[in-house]
């Protein structure tokens, strides 16, 4: 073919399909710190993160990987201190989860784990001196849901708690005349020096003439108002979830323990009465969160769980947007992404409230995931094509650390036999050696 004018043929050495490889160079081989590779390959290797407690070890820059979220949002890293830890079952979240917190007490900080589904974390407690707190059928504890601290506020924490607590053991939001109707009732129990929930049922039951009329109602429409709360609250007096929150506190929170976890096994699968259990705890850590000013992480194991519930994801996300008041890192463990779909459809509210925890959480780690969960997974975080394709290739132990300027990929180290110990949750699965 004759080429176009003004063009100008090429003539090859050697035919295109043979390119000759470069020759190896004969240079050996350099390691350096990530900070002197980050200098010369920036576009590769992330600044090393090496403040707070070590994590492991950096898979892209071969450096340790330290983690502290306090700290973080201080150096302006982090928009919040909480996190989001997903992965599948056996991916080794649950690992990192615990030594975070055992590494954390180490540092100074406490940890609290209002609820504990099965069980796993009272080793990891009482290894570091802690507090662990057992609930349920067969306890003689007792966590009165109306404890608060002696405040303004007393009332407004109290009454958010029990509407909580009746949306979740009624499986629907309270009406506008029930919120007026528990309101009256919690009054009329705070004239006790401590209020409890038989105190709330009963003024529900029998309503104040006086505080009625002041509300512009008769007596009998503000019993019919009550009727299903009280109901409802019942359940916590002589139903299925009573002798757990129907008298005063029987264990005041030690304020100076490094960690205290509320096991809540004995609970088995209700996730109802988990649900309740936790709301209810919130009371007895809210005095906590709001005088001590140690920083502290809050732990939500098995979280898949509470998303179903939408009075307590709402009641979770109050906590979220106090966090940096509170000086509090929220840790929310899921298995997958998917999990929301328990809360609503897409463009629910209650859909719109459990993706607004995950935009509140400035740090995302994210262990194995399934190849059917890589779209809803990186739609949902943010994830670029690298990052979305890497998570099912994860393995154990491993995960993708994505915060709002930097993306690591870290290996989780264990430090020893003794924390192996403490955190392993494999032992049923093997036999005894």
């Amino acid at each position: 073919m004759t080429p176009r004018t003004g063009t100008r043929q090429r003539r090859f050495a050697t035919p295109p399909s043979r390119v000759r490889p470069w020759r190896p160079l004969g240079l050996p081989s350099h390691r350096a710190s990530t900070a002197t590779l980050a200098a010369a390959y920036p576009f590769l290797v992330p600044p090393a993160l090496q403040t707070g407690v070590p994590v492991g070890l950096d898979a892209l820059g071969g450096g340790v990987f330290c983690f502290d979220p306090w700290a973080l949002y201080a150096a302006g890293e982090l928009t919040n201190p909480n996190v989001l830890l997903a992965g599948v079952v056996g991916s080794g979240k649950s690992a990192l989860a615990k030594s975070l917190a055992l590494r954390s007490v180490a540092a100074g900080r406490r940890v609290y784990v209002p609820g504990d589904p099965k069980g796993e974390w009272a080793p990891v407690a009482r290894a570091v001196g802690g507090v662990v707190v057992e609930l349920g059928p067969g306890s003689p504890t007792r966590l009165n849901p109306l404890d608060a601290a002696d405040s303004p506020e007393a009332h407004g924490q109290r009454l958010r708690r029990l509407a909580t607590v009746a949306a979740t053991t009624l499986h629907r939001d309270l009406r506008p005349a029930e919120h007026s109707a528990l309101d009256a009732a919690l009054t009329a129990a705070e004239h006790a020096s401590r209020p409890t929930i038989g105190g709330v049922v009963a003024a529900l039951v029998r309503p104040d003439a006086t505080a009625a009329r002041r509300d512009g109602v008769t007596v009998a429409d503000r019993s019919h108002d009550g009727t299903d709360l009280a109901h409802g609250l019942r359940r916590l007096l002589s139903g299925d979830l009573a002798g757990m929150f129907d008298a005063p506190t029987t264990d005041p929170l030690d304020h100076a323990a490094s960690m205290v976890v509320l096991d809540l096994s004995r609970l088995g699968a209700d996730d109802d009465a988990l649900a309740v259990a936790m709301t209810c705890a919130a009371g007895w850590l809210d005095a906590a969160l709001g005088t001590a000013r140690t920083p502290r992480w809050v732990i939500y194991d098995e979280a898949w769980r509470l998303l179903r519930q939408v009075a307590v994801v709402r009641s979770m996300q109050a906590q979220w947007k106090l966090s940096r008041a509170l000086g509090v890192a929220n840790l929310l463990i899921l298995h997958r992404l998917s999990d929301l779909d328990a809360v609503g459809a897409a463009g629910s509210e209650a859909r719109a409230l459990a993706e607004g925890l995950l935009a509140d959480c400035s740090t995302r780690i994210v262990y194995r995931q399934e190849s059917d969960q890589l779209t809803a997974t990186a739609r949902a975080l943010g994830l670029s094509g690298p990052e979305r394709d890497l998570l099912p290739a994860l393995p154990r132990g491993t995960g993708l650390w994505k915060l709002p300027r930097r993306t690591h990929v870290v290996h989780h180290l264990l430090a020893g036999p003794d924390e192996i110990r403490l955190i392993d949750t494999d032992t049923a699965m093997r036999e005894e050696e």
